[in-house]
């Protein structure tokens, strides 16, 4: 997925009331910027840090400026959360996500479950089920180079886990797709401690039949694309 406008450098000042940042532009500019991630963003949003911004295009923006990427030690992270489906269908179509190619259709954001859209849903294969893919942003690091998920507990996401095993019992094939969209991590796994009915949820859905493969993104300022894969620990990839 390249940026559609060139990002801009600033300095973190502060992220607060979830989706709002204040930061300084190299011209010593203050400014407040959107940011499009409801999550906790542990270990991301500390002052001083070194962020890039994009032009808002949208003229109902009432904000001038969205954050899209941070700079943490020496790796760039995505912390937008409205670019992984786009991230991982390009994957898709181009090859980078084998476990999910041989399907002739693509479609985004179709009606399933209880009141929900799901993120990918594929058709067509010559010999697989239909398949209901989710799609999850993932930017925690605390290990060395260990990625988790969630940040923050997330009942939207134990809600999806359980719809998608439902899915599986209708007969199509059902996957998770990790999006670590950072380079320093070679480990994923859920973070227990922080929503451990995340974790059961996932466990129930992986016991169930449910597909899960994980990852992560190579990134700059001009594109963010899918790199390699990554160990899911505890698990063997499908």
């Amino acid at each position: 997925m390249k940026f559609t406008e060139k990002l801009t450098r600033g300095t973190l000042i502060k992220r607060y009331k979830r989706f709002l940042a204040d930061v300084e532009l190299e011209n010593g500019e203050i400014i407040t910027a959107h940011c499009a991630n409801s999550g906790s963003m542990m270990g991301l949003k500390d002052p001083g840090n070194e962020v890039w911004l994009s032009p808002a295009t949208n003229p109902k923006a009432k904000l001038s400026w969205k954050w899209e990427l941070v700079r943490v030690e020496d790796a760039l992270v995505g912390i937008n959360t409205s670019h992984p489906n786009k991230i991982v269908e390009e994957a898709i179509l181009g090859g980078s996500i084998t476990e999910l190619q041989g399907y002739d259709n693509l479609r985004r954001e179709i009606k399933y479950g209880q009141n929900s859209r799901i993120d990918i849903f594929l058709s067509g294969h010559a010999s697989l089920p239909d398949c209901y893919v989710e799609v999850k942003n993932v930017t925690l690091k605390r290990g060395q180079d260990v990625a988790e998920f969630p940040d923050a507990v997330t009942a939207r996401g134990t809600k999806h886990l359980n719809e998608l095993v439902d899915m599986v019992k209708e007969g199509y094939r059902s996957m998770m797709v990790y999006l670590v969209q950072r380079e320093d991590c070679n480990i994923f796994k859920v973070a227990e401690d922080i929503d451990p009915a995340y974790a059961d949820a996932l466990n129930t859905a992986l016991n169930s039949g449910v597909e899960a493969v994980c990852y992560s993104c190579a990134l700059n300022q001009d594109e963010i694309r899918i790199d390699r894969p990554v160990e899911i620990a505890g698990m063997k990839q499908v």
